[in-house]
């Protein structure tokens, strides 16, 4: 040893363990007086066992308040002794609080956690809108086929089982509300009811809530399987920009496709409500269709069909963004897309309070 400088000297290995200990122990005496600058360049051969030693004695002499550096190293050296760098301690247990702190810890960790999941989700939302400005001044390159793949997917493959539930959802409560109404023998006005609560409210919420379960969910597994298998990124690399080919086509097929599957489910649901009046309620086809003619105007169509584009958006962007959330797993995968449909029905529920106090306050 000379000065602050130890030149090291020979194989630091597994096999002269002994030799490595007692230069471990000097370096570490000579370090606790003055800073140490190891001179790695004379070592040829070095291990994990010997890398282990050297970054235990950096620890020790640091824990001691002195101090200690590397000089002369080879690129493969830097990288062993990195790998084998001692980690800080565990964090301190944490201190146990009685029932009342933790919930109220909980809560407020659920509402910052909300909060910047907003703000993720505002900020995934501009860089969508981004796309769609770059996609309409480029029109040449969107991908028009992608779009009529998801049409059919999202539309067409989902007429089937959204009108049959609507239809079975409008029998169900026009049969309830002629129960209740017959007793003031007013039985007549279940057309009203109908025909309000399926267009304003009743046809656009269960189509988005059949949506988000349904192309919802396939959206996060899809992106999802593609993150797992870096697909992904196998697209940045060759100069793409995975919103515009993937989540663009995605959002217009949704804004595209749910006001048309609203407007079926009001009509299956309108003729539920009108089987079930003929049943049980006494009521023949014209009197209901001139009832039902009386009852509601234009605008309750509107009401709801305007709410159709909105939540399309809404539960396109949730749903693309816990897809490429997925990291790589199965478990993560299924996580997501459970995580993806609850929070989109939770926000499409959400919206549709915020569009009937918006619309019970402008009087439409």
């Amino acid at each position: 040893m000379a000065g602050e400088r130890v030149a090291l000297r020979g194989r630091w290995t597994a096999d002269q363990g002994p030799a490595v200990e007692r230069s471990a122990a000097a370096i570490l005496a000579h370090g606790a007086a003055q800073p140490v600058l190891i001179d790695l360049s004379g070592v040829i051969r070095l291990d994990t066992l010997g890398a282990w030693v050297l970054e235990r004695t950096r620890a020790e002499i640091e824990a001691a308040g002195g101090r200690l550096a590397y000089a002369g190293a080879s690129p493969e050296h830097r990288i062993l002794l990195g790998e084998v760098a001692l980690r800080p301690a565990d964090p301190p247990a944490t201190v146990r609080v009685g029932r009342v702190v933790g919930a109220l810890d909980a809560v407020g960790r659920s509402v910052v956690s909300t909060g910047r999941e907003i703000l993720a989700g505002l900020s995934f939302l501009g860089e969508v809108i981004a796309a769609i400005g770059r996609v309409a001044a480029r029109p040449s390159s969107f991908r028009f086929t992608a779009l009529i793949n998801q049409l059919e997917a999202i539309a067409f493959r989902g007429v089937p089982i959204i009108a049959l539930i609507s239809f079975l959802v409008g029998g169900i409560v026009a049969q309830q509300g002629i129960i209740q109404l017959q007793r003031f023998g007013a039985q007549s006005f279940v057309v009203n009811l109908i025909g309000i609560l399926v267009l304003r409210e009743l046809g656009v919420l269960l189509t988005s809530i059949m949506v988000a379960g349904r192309s919802g969910s396939a959206f996060t597994a899809e992106i999802g399987s593609m993150r797992m298998r870096e697909e992904v990124d196998a697209l940045r690399v060759m100069g793409l920009d995975p919103i515009e080919i993937l989540i663009v086509p995605r959002i217009l097929a949704l804004m595209i496709g749910l006001p048309i599957l609203a407007f079926l489910a009001n009509l299956a649901a309108l003729a539920g409500g009108g089987v079930t009046a003929l049943i049980y309620g006494g009521l023949t086809v014209d009197g209901f269709l001139s009832r039902l003619q009386a009852a509601v105007s234009e605008h309750h169509l509107w009401v709801g069909l305007l709410k159709a584009p909105f939540m399309a958006l809404t539960i396109g962007i949730i749903a693309t963004i816990e897809g490429f959330a997925v990291e790589g797993s199965a478990e993560s995968l299924g996580r997501h897309v459970t995580a993806s449909v609850v929070k989109s029905i939770f926000m499409v529920i959400v919206l549709d309070g915020l569009f009937a106090v918006f619309f019970a306050a402008v009087e439409f």
